[in-house]
């Protein structure tokens, strides 16, 4: 999937954010990241965008673009509610997916166990973008799919990280799989927990996911 300026751009900030080389409370400046990444500062304006939307920075009126500060237990309460949202879209699809629909679903589970795909995260992290996004469209619940999009774009960054922990993409399709047998035979509680597990932080999951952003220290 070919990514524009603004959202390679975006994608590296993000790196750089989560990964503690920007701060919280550092001040982004539009000239020197145009001059590092040769962009014009239209895509650095549209990157910026997106970064407030998924909560990473914040805009102060004649002040300038920050680093947000972020909260771990906030980051929790917020996937908590996520594997819930993801949970009921995928019950709903398990009763409601056309033949089409799962068709579909079928073919972004196999680009997501393309083993190309899998040995790259942040290409993996997209096509499992694509198959999550089936589900949201089969649960025929508009409402639903609009507040799990949209959370789950806040939690964009956070979702990516966790993809470059050890065997975390692979568990994830095999996890993948599972939904998809669940939907496919209707089976509405299976496929419910199945993605309420697939996306809830805990158990081992969650002391990864601290120490990957223990860099935050007590901002996080």
């Amino acid at each position: 999937m070919k990514r524009s300026n603004a959202q390679k751009l975006k994608d590296a900030l993000e790196e750089d954010i989560i990964n503690g080389r920007l701060l919280p409370g550092a001040k982004l400046d539009h000239d020197a990241l145009a001059k590092e990444y040769g962009v014009s500062r239209t895509p650095i304006r549209e990157a910026v965008q997106q970064l407030v939307v998924s909560g990473l920075v914040t805009v102060q009126p004649k002040k300038g673009t920050f680093v947000a500060k972020v909260g771990i237990d906030q980051l929790i309460e917020m996937f908590e509610v996520m594997a819930e949202l993801e949970g009921m879209c995928g019950r709903l699809a398990a009763r409601r997916i056309q033949p089409e629909e799962l068709a579909a679903l079928e073919r972004a589970l196999l680009r997501c166990e393309d083993p190309d795909v899998m040995a790259d995260p942040d290409e993996y992290y997209y096509e499992n973008e694509e198959f999550h996004g089936c589900i949201y469209s089969a649960s025929h619940n508009t409402f639903l799919a609009t507040e799990a999009r949209q959370l789950k774009q806040r939690l964009k960054p956070y979702r990516r990280l966790q993809l470059q922990a050890r065997n975390r993409v692979r568990n994830s399709v095999d996890e993948h799989r599972q939904i998809f047998e669940a939907i496919k035979n209707g089976n509405e509680a299976e496929a419910e927990e199945c993605l309420r597990q697939h996306v809830l932080i805990q158990g081992t999951r969650f002391s990864d996911f601290v120490s990957q952003v223990k860099q935050f220290g007590d901002s996080a």
